[in-house]
C-alpha cells in the first residue's frame, strides 16, 4: 500500500514539474533550478542524519547536476561579463564543496551551499519582481 501511494505521489510531482517547465519563461526556469537544488540538499541533509548513504549520494549528485548542468550551463559568458565569470566560479566552488560533503557526510557543508543558493535564489526572485514592475509601469504609460 505504501509503495503504491508513494509511486502515485511521485508521478503527481513529476507531472507538476513537467507542466511548470513547459509553461515557464527563462526567468522562471532558473528559479525552478534553484528550488530543485535546494530541495535536493534538504533531502541530502535528512539522509545524512538518518545514515542513508546511497540516498544521500543520490541527492547530492542531483544538486550537483542542477548546479553544474543547469545553473552554470545557463550562464551567458559573452553577455554576462564579470558577473558571469564570478557566478561560474561560485558554482564550481559549490559543486566542489558538495563533493566534500558527500565524502565526509557533512551537513555543515550542505548547509553552507544551501545558504549560497538561497541568497542567489532571493536575488534572482527580486530581479523578476523588478522586471515585472518595470513592465507594468511601461504598459501603464503607453
Amino acid at each position: 500500500m505504501y509503495f503504491a501511494m508513494n509511486n502515485a505521489v511521485s508521478a503527481y510531482q513529476r507531472i507538476g514539474v513537467e507542466t511548470g517547465v513547459e509553461s515557464a519563461d527563462p526567468h522562471k526556469l532558473i528559479l525552478m533550478l534553484f528550488e530543485g537544488a535546494q530541495e535536493a540538499l534538504a533531502k541530502a541533509r535528512m539522509h545524512i542524519q538518518h545514515n542513508e548513504i546511497a540516498e544521500k549520494g543520490q541527492m547530492i549528485s542531483k544538486a550537483i547536476m542542477i548546479i553544474d548542468h543547469g545553473l552554470k550551463a545557463s550562464l551567458d559568458m559573452n553577455a554576462g561579463g564579470d558577473l558571469a565569470i564570478k557566478l561560474q566560479a561560485l558554482y564550481d566552488y559549490m559543486t566542489h564543496r558538495l563533493l566534500v560533503a558527500n565524502i565526509q557526510n557533512n551537513t555543515e557543508i550542505v548547509n553552507e551551499v544551501n545558504k549560497l543558493l538561497s541568497e542567489l535564489h532571493g536575488a534572482w526572485k527580486e530581479i523578476g519582481q523588478f522586471n515585472g514592475t518595470q513592465a507594468a509601469i511601461k504598459a501603464a504609460t503607453i
